[in-house]
């Protein structure tokens, strides 16, 4: 039986109980000379993102969208030996020989060799070098090859690409993706975000250690900073400029377009660890004539986070912040037990006062904990709305700066 691995990526894993324990996040080989490199075992991601090793001799079947293993699973973080390689993160579009002919690696096939043995015996190539971005027009039919007619699977290479990669990966959440990108080698790490569109990038990088936000933000073209800047939540643009040496976060301020480059700059006047510096400059908000199925409408877009689509807020014109007079906020419960027709001004809360910019992160931990609130107004000394901070903000500014790296909680080698 062959096993197509980049189809294993994100296949759950569960115990001999049943119960699911973790996802299939790669494939670790060992390439030696010319024989077809060994199997292993599985990468695979458990609960608190942490990746650990399952030995392949532990695997007990890949069955429809699933792998069993037997017996316990140890809880070490992976750490990648410098003899073994990473089926899905590695060698996924590399360019390699086959008969005279420049190919692209499409994914990899491992079958049991022996008694709880597995090694990697076909090679799926297509024509050609490998697609640039996420571009994944195929120049020719997909060729299923033994691994014994290709050349330059062991080989590091400058510009391997990473289309076929980000196939296996589409399906990851953001902050999935993030732990992935974290785990890979530098090089194949910038790679793969150069290769993501701008969106998704800027929703990688909101969810990455410091570190590596700066090293890929270091080796992309201003032009495309920017272009991921803008795509990013005001909030998380302002940390990852103020994490860049003043020079460059200046130049890529002034390649933004102006209404972005003015939202976090509004944001970079305040401290860090106040609500100004912690809000969000792009809530929700309404003037008090627009209805219930309005405001509706708008928290129904797919890219509103839950605790910004929370409540909207309800001011004068203009409504886009900094807004004219605050009003008062509706709570999405409320909404929905509202006619559609009804007129905002009519049903939003006033009980609720807005807090100033310059309330630190103590001052207002203890107002969303009193008040049991997802979001907080936000309204500057001319009472206009300014911004909102929600719950999530307030536990990225709570939680260490590492704590990203904490989460993946680093250990020692698998056995």
């Amino acid at each position: 039986m062959k096993i197509f691995i980049a189809r294993l990526a994100g296949v759950a894993v569960f115990d001999p109980a049943g119960d699911r324990v973790g996802r299939v996040r790669d494939v670790v080989v060992s390439i030696s000379g010319t024989a077809p490199p060994r199997v292993h075992g599985l990468v695979v991601e458990v609960q608190a993102h942490r990746r650990v090793f399952l030995p392949i001799t532990r695997v007990r079947g890949f069955e429809a969208g699933a792998v069993v293993f037997s017996g316990q699973i140890n809880v070490r973080r992976f750490e990648q030996r410098a003899s073994e390689s990473l089926a899905i993160g590695e060698m996924l579009d590399l360019e390699v020989e086959v008969g005279g002919e420049r190919m692209t690696v499409l994914d990899l096939a491992m079958e049991e060799t022996g008694r709880a043995e597995w090694s990697i015996t076909k090679v799926a190539v297509v024509r050609g070098g490998p697609p640039r971005g996420l571009r994944r027009r195929r120049r020719g039919p997909t060729r299923i090859v033994d691994w014994s007619e290709v050349r330059g699977l062991g080989a590091v290479q400058r510009d391997q690409g990473a289309a076929n990669l980000l196939v296996a990966f589409e399906t990851m959440r953001a902050a999935d993706l993030a732990g992935a990108l974290h785990d890979l080698p530098d090089k194949r790490r910038i790679e793969v975000a150069s290769a993501l569109d701008d969106v998704r990038l800027a929703d990688v990088l909101e969810e990455l250690p410091e570190r590596d936000r700066i090293g890929i933000m270091s080796r992309l073209k201003p032009a495309r900073a920017a272009d991921v800047l803008e795509e990013m939540d005001p909030d998380d643009a302002a940390d990852l400029l103020q994490e860049l040496p003043p020079e460059d976060a200046d130049a890529l301020m002034a390649l933004m377009e102006p209404d972005e480059a003015a939202s976090v700059r509004r944001l970079l006047v305040y401290p860090e660890d106040t609500a100004g510096g912690m809000m969000t400059s792009e809530p929700v908000v309404l003037p008090p004539t627009a209805t219930v199925a309005e405001a509706l409408a708008h928290i129904r877009q797919r890219e509103i986070t839950p605790t910004v689509a929370a409540q909207v807020y309800v001011a004068r014109p203009p409504i886009e912040t900094p807004t004219g007079r605050y009003l008062g906020l509706a709570h999405f419960q409320r909404l929905l037990r509202e006619p559609p027709s009804a007129l905002l001004g009519a049903v939003m809360d006033t009980s609720i006062d807005p807090i100033k910019p310059g309330y630190t992160l103590r001052q207002v931990t203890l107002y969303l904990a009193t008040y049991n609130l997802m979001a907080v107004p936000v309204v500057d000394e001319a009472g206009r709305l300014v911004g909102a901070v929600t719950v999530d903000d307030v536990l990225d500014h709570m939680l260490p700066d590492d704590w990203r790296e904490q989460y993946r909680e680093p250990g020692g080698e698998h056995d």
